[in-house]
């Protein structure tokens, strides 16, 4: 007779172990991405990469990417930060992704960490780009449009209004830094997020 017929309510060892088990993989699941990098720190990631946890297990640290990005945007995570070592991103302060209309770093990708979007940059996003106007020149008087001159994907992305002021267009904008670095205030006007997933 089974235990849990004896004591209705009770749940038997093998629904326990499962039950515990369970609850174990899915908090390290939950963790997983926080944790693929020393303090839980997103990289931008090149053109067409996976979500994280899976970019990390396609990604075989192969470099082909790297030597294949024109601007040399793209740099390897240093050895000591974690599962996230010697995997390809970028850095908008050091050179940021040009939008190079074939993505030459995706195509590089033997693994499939990159891939091509099917419409290339044409409704693809590298990253999620905020525009903070209390940091803008362009608000206090001064005339500037370095962002906007800047811009690889011009007025689809950013223009520049009749006041002068940079207009961000989310719609157009593929989330490759160039305006990070391109604009004259420090800290930047721009700030760029990596994507979630």
């Amino acid at each position: 007779m089974a235990f849990n017929n004896l004591f209705p309510g009770i749940p038997d060892r093998r629904d326990l172990f499962r039950a515990t088990v369970g609850k174990a993989f899915d908090q390290i699941m939950a963790n997983a991405e926080a944790t693929v990098m020393r303090g839980g720190e997103k990289r931008l990631r090149p053109p067409g990469a996976l979500p994280e946890v899976g970019f990390l297990a396609a990604c075989t640290r192969c470099d082909l990417c790297i030597q294949a990005c024109p601007p040399f945007a793209l740099r390897r995570v240093p050895p000591d930060e974690g599962l996230g070592a010697g995997t390809p991103y970028i850095d908008p302060w050091l050179q940021a992704c040009v939008a190079c209309g074939d993505m030459p770093c995706a195509k590089a990708c033997p693994t499939g960490a990159l891939t091509l979007p099917p419409d290339g940059w044409a409704g693809y996003r590298l990253a999620s780009l905020e525009f903070v106007p209390e940091r803008c020149v362009t608000f206090q008087g001064t005339r500037c449009q370095a962002c906007a001159d800047a811009c690889p994907m011009k007025e689809a992305a950013l223009a520049i209004d009749a006041d002068g002021h940079p207009v961000l267009k989310a719609e157009g904008c593929v989330g490759c830094g160039v305006c990070v670095r391109a604009c004259i205030t420090r800290p930047s006007s721009f700030v760029l997020r990596p994507l979630e997933g």
